[in-house]
């Protein structure tokens, strides 16, 4: 068998980008307490009613006012890591167009993978409507899992006689046209390391299958499902190639700024009408494409960069002080209301946060009012 190549191992690994001294320590601190601070003010005052109320209206209006603020808190990361760690994020391959709807698939070389593909999506417009299929466990993260339901992001077990029935119900709320999306799959379903890589190459050659030594085999039965029910609402799939310079980060790592040097992320824009139908047929697509990023990421050890390089501009640095304003003074704001206005303020947290809690633990979603009335004359289940 091939060595796998180990997830720290991308290109010029050894010492860390920039090592933890005090400043940095410091710095990031801040940051944490910023981005909690604010990401509970975003969730409890403005997040929840956008949820809630429109919902029982228009399920497109209230996605829609919650995306707005989404976008505008979430685009507090690339500023994070492209403006204050310095971190470059090469983009190479194709330049695709703004605010297209799609299926995006990437391999996942660490826990943070999906976080730069907002730095993507913030120069395509599209940042308020990233959405991924993630692991059920990231839902029972304080504060975090009350957005990741309310954001109706999609949970898995990781097992498909579990998993089959709930992604079909999610994704078919997801066929609206004129609902902004870009849903992200990492087919590989969970991060990369040497002995995860040993094992799926153990398995791909009992079976006949392609010996990978930089990505590991994709579980095909999650991207078919996405591809089968949102095919006629989508304009294109998005595949994605990340790599690291100089080692692969951890959270922390981006919090404090000390990995990675560089991102590069390759991208492929595929038509729709380039992916086959039939299960078996897509599924063979699927290998096909992870063994093109397995080659991508080769050549991309052997290099130090993917081919054609550049495809994307850099961020606004006053653009994103502004947002970064914006979302400061908005929690002051309703920080301070809290602690030195009306009581009723108090009783809402008390009672938004008993909501949240019950809704993300049950899988609760507020239906049109409409729905409620078809429920209760015809007997029709809720949207």
């Amino acid at each position: 068998m091939d060595a796998c190549k180990t997830s720290n191992s991308d290109s010029d690994g050894g010492l860390k980008n920039y090592p933890l001294n005090f400043q940095r320590a410091i710095r990031g601190f801040v940051c944490l307490v910023v981005y909690l601070s604010t990401a509970f003010v975003f969730i409890v005052f403005l997040g929840t009613p956008a949820a809630v109320f429109p919902r029982f209206f228009s399920i497109h209006y209230s996605r829609k006012a919650l995306s707005f603020f989404y976008g505008i808190w979430l685009s507090l990361w690339p500023f994070l890591f492209e403006k204050i760690n310095e971190t470059k994020v090469v983009f190479s391959g194709e330049t695709v167009p703004e605010k297209e709807r799609v299926l995006l698939i990437a391999n996942h070389k660490t826990e943070v993978d999906w976080m730069y593909l907002w730095d993507l999506a913030l120069r395509k417009g599209s940042i308020s409507c990233v959405r991924y299929v993630l692991k059920s466990s990231l839902m029972k993260l304080p504060l975090f899992g009350w957005a990741l339901h309310i954001l109706e992001y999609i949970s898995v077990e990781r097992k498909w006689e579990v998993d089959e029935s709930n992604m079909q119900k999610m994704l078919s709320t997801f066929t609206n046209h004129s609902d902004p999306l870009w849903l992200a799959v990492f087919p590989e379903g969970t991060d990369f390391t040497e002995q995860k890589c040993i094992k799926s190459q153990k398995f791909a050659a009992e079976n006949g299958l392609p010996i990978l030594k930089n990505v590991l085999l994709p579980k095909t039965r999650g991207f078919h499902a996405c591809l089968e029910i949102l095919r006629g609402s989508l304009d294109a799939v998005y595949d994605l190639t990340i790599a690291y310079k100089n080692r692969c980060p951890t959270f922390l790592d981006n919090v404090f700024g000390i990995e990675p040097s560089e991102v590069h992320i390759h991208v492929r824009r595929v038509p729709l009408d380039d992916i086959p139908t039939s299960q078996k047929e897509s599924n063979a697509w699927l290998l096909q494409s992870f063994q093109l990023k397995d080659q991508l990421l080769s050549d991309f050890i052997t290099r130090g960069h993917f081919e054609n390089e550049g495809t994307e501009q850099e961020l606004s640095t006053i653009k994103c002080v502004i947002n970064c304003i914006i979302v400061i003074g908005t929690t002051c704001l309703f920080t301070h209301l809290t602690f030195f206005s009306s009581v009723w303020f108090k009783i809402y947290i008390g009672v938004t946060c008993a909501y949240l809690t019950f809704a993300t633990n049950s899988g609760f979603r507020p239906s049109p009012v409409i729905e409620y009335v078809k429920l209760f004359v015809y007997g029709k289940k809720l949207v």
